[in-house]
Parts: C-alpha cells; structure tokens; sequence
C-alpha cells in the first residue's frame, strides 16, 4: 500500500470522525479544511486540480449562499414566523392537520430555498410553535423529527436545492432543468410516500386536539416576539400583513424559476441567483431601513469552506485510485440492466452517506459514474439514482447529512432532547421503504417519458 493512499485513508476517517462525534460548537469547516491542508502540502492533489475543483464548485457554492442570503433577509421580514402562525391557525385545533400542514410547510421552504437553509430557518420556528400552543415535550417531537427528515429529503426532486446536488450536476455535465425533468415527478411522488408512511407510524403519538390558545398565536409571534416588525406591524390589519408576505413570497418563487429558465438558455445559474438576493436585500434596506452589511455577519460563509475542503479531500482520493477500484467493482452491477444499476448503486449510496456523510458519498459516487463510458441517458438515470441515495436514504441514520448535523445542534442549543432511539424508531421504518419506492418512480417515470 503506497504512501499517498495511508495518508488520505487517514485523512478522510479522521475528518468524519471529527465531524460526526466532534464537540458541536465546532464548526464542520474547521476538520475538513484542517485535512484538505494535509492533502494539499502532501502533494497529492495539484495546483491544476486546485483550478479544476473551483470550476467545479464555485457556481454551486455561490448559488447556495444566495439562496441562504434570501432566506435570511425573509426571516428578517418575518416571513417565517408568519408561515409558522398561519400553520398554526390553518390546523384549526387538530393535531393530525397541523402534522401535514408542517410537512407541507419544510416540503415548500427546501424547494424555494435548500434542505440545509430550510432546517436552520423551520426548526426554530417549530420550536417555538409548539411550545407556545402548550404541547408537551414528547408531543413536540414526532412533528419535529417528521418536519426534519421531509425538509432534508426534499432536495431531491430539484437539484439547486442541495449544494452537493449541484456540484454533482456539473461533474457530469447535466443541467437543472434536466434534472427537474427526470427527478420533480417521482422524487415529488416518492416524498408525499414518505409523509405518509412517516404519518402511519407516528399518527398515534399526535394530540388529537391542540389548546385553545393556538387562535391569538399570530399577533403573539409579530407583536411580543418579533421586535424587528413590531413597529410597523403591530398597528396593521392581519390583511395587509398577508398581502405583504405573499408579494415576498411571489418574488422568491419567480426568481426561483428563473433559475431553470437561466439553466435552459445555458446562462450561469448563480448570476440569477446573486441577483434576486441583491434585489430583495434592497427591498429590505428602503421597506425597513435595515443596513445590508448585518448580512455579511448572517451569511454562513464557511459553507464555501466545507465545500472546497471537502472536494480537495473526494479528488486526493480520486488521485490515489480509489476511482478506478470503484469502477472495477461497479462495473458488473453497471451492466446488469438499468433497473438494477439504479437499485443496487442507490442502495449503495445509501450505506455510504449513512456511515461517511452524503457529501463524500454522493462526490465519491458520481466520479465513478463519469469513468465508465456509460450512455447519457444510463449515466444520468443511475447519477439520480445516487441522489435519492444521497438525499433520502441517507437519513436512516442522524449523522447521514450535514442538514441532520445542523438539526440535532439546533435541538440541542434550544434543550429540546430527541434521543437516537426516537430518531430510529422512525426512519428505519420510513427511509429504507421510501427509498426504495422513489428508486422504483425514477426508473419506471425514465422509461415511460425519457427511454427511446
């Protein structure tokens, strides 16, 4: 075994390791820039890689952070906590409803934004709803596990919603719209599945019937709690109030779709994605009179970093073979026939997220796809395949994604206590099924529209 191979096989196990059972208040960037340094004064990865990497996830890494910079200037409008209300009194005092209204809810936040940005917005919001309509602690946790596992997987069906979902589109050179094409209708048909099944397994630990107090919850939220707003707010009708917030919201779905109409006319994604954040953030600056620059300090910029350190990490062992042994051995199961492939290589990817995280997992899988010399449609069919790998079955356990990782600190920092066992008792039951289901949808939903 040379060299090169022990230093990266350690480099990558001491960087999970770190990231998966590391002390929480220790950002994730800090590990895997720590290994990508070793890499990088190893040797193992070049300057030319270097250049390679950046062309790979610069575009991606910029159109996430945009997507966060939106969904951060919408928290300061207050959108998030008048969705949450609005949650709140759409249910009518029914538990039951509300677990679907909350499903509904993380499903719409990921898809206008991404999973990662849709946990660090939905979860605290949840928190704070279910605590002001007075629900006990082990009620408060089927609809927070449920919210977090439909708001992680619903990168699935559009890949702008995952940053590792992005990157991996351009290493094999397919675009967005493309990506919609073959993935919205059985990834959307695989998550509504999911719901449901999570909802059979849960419904009987839902309260039947919420507190009376859930019908003053949305002048709560604005007038005692959201000090940013309570001066202008606090004095509107709750009309005007909605006519604001669906003007936001209007402008964030289309600047939403002209990303796909960008990824159709082949212009760079991120430029769209750059410009709607810098129209809402001037929105924000004359509506409230708020300077951007809090911005730069909200931003969560070491998202760039992880993703970069990551990368340098996946391509030293692409440099070192780990590449072509995965081709050798996938191959065989490559040329079984495409139903197989798709199962056998998303089941696999699966396994891999859950023990190493789906950012390696999907990176590691999608290079190897790109060595076989496989035919458009094959490679993309099986590429997609690996995503529903990546983005849904890596949540049978809560170490499989960075999304989950940010989820369980969120609990913790608000003292709210899930347990592994809770966590389990649930996906181990609905990821594998669900999973699964939506593996079988792509390949069938491939060959009724995309095959021949």
């Amino acid at each position: 075994m040379s060299y090169e191979v022990v230093v990266i096989g350690m480099v990558f196990l001491a960087t999970m390791s770190f990231i998966f059972w590391g002390p929480r208040d220790v950002n994730e960037a800090w590990p895997a820039s720590i290994g990508a340094g070793i890499i990088l004064l190893t040797g193992i990865v070049s300057r030319l890689d270097i250049i390679d990497i950046i062309s790979k996830i610069g575009g991606a890494s910029i159109t996430i952070i945009a997507t966060i910079v939106m969904a951060v200037i919408l928290e300061s409008f207050g959108f998030f906590h008048w969705a949450a209300a609005k949650l709140a009194i759409l249910s009518k005092g029914s538990g039951h409803r509300l677990y679907w209204y909350i499903q509904l809810l993380c499903f719409l936040m990921t898809l206008l934004f991404n999973n990662d940005g849709s946990i660090l917005i939905t979860t605290p919001i949840l928190i704070l709803l279910l605590k002001n309509i007075q629900l006990k602690p082990h009620q408060q946790i089927p609809y927070l596990l449920s919210g977090a596992l439909i708001a992680t997987a619903s990168s699935a069906p559009i890949g702008v919603s995952n940053i590792v979902n992005l990157i991996a589109l351009n290493i094999i050179d397919m675009s967005l719209w493309m990506h919609t094409a073959m993935m919205f209708v059985p990834g959307t048909l695989g998550l509504f599945f999911m719901s449901y099944l999570m909802y059979r397994v849960i419904r009987k630990k839902l309260p039947e019937k919420l507190p009376d107090s859930i019908i003053d919850i949305e002048d709560y939220f604005f007038v005692k709690n959201f000090h940013p707003l309570k001066a202008r707010f606090s004095v509107e009708t709750k009309r005007k109030r909605t006519q604001f917030m669906m003007k936001i919201l209007l402008f964030v779905f289309v600047m939403r779709c002209l990303l796909f109409v960008a990824s159709y006319v082949n212009i760079p994604i991120e430029i769209v994605a750059v410009l709607g954040s810098v129209v809402l953030l001037a929105w924000r600056w004359y509506h409230l009179g708020t300077n951007p620059v809090d911005i730069l300090k909200k931003t969560p910029w070491h998202i760039l970093i992880f993703a970069f350190s990551m990368y340098v990490i996946i391509y030293g062992m692409h440099n070192v073979g780990l590449t072509a042994l995965l081709v050798e051995w996938c191959e065989p199961i490559v040329n079984q026939g495409l139903f197989q492939a798709s199962m056998i290589m998303g089941g696999l990817v699966s396994l891999l997220s859950n023990f190493f995280n789906n950012h390696p997992a999907l990176m590691i899988g999608t290079i190897t796809l790109t060595e076989m010399g496989l035919d458009p449609i094959t490679l993309k069919t099986i590429y997609l395949a690996n995503i529903i790998g990546s983005d849904m079955g890596s949540l049978l356990l809560p170490i499989g994604t960075l999304a989950s990782l940010i989820w369980m600190h969120i609990l913790r920092k608000n003292k709210v206590k899930v347990y592994w066992k809770d966590y389990l008792s649930v996906s181990f039951i609905v990821i594998p099924i669900s999973t699964i289901v939506t593996l079988i949808l792509l390949y069938f939903w491939v060959q009724l529209v995309f095959a021949g």
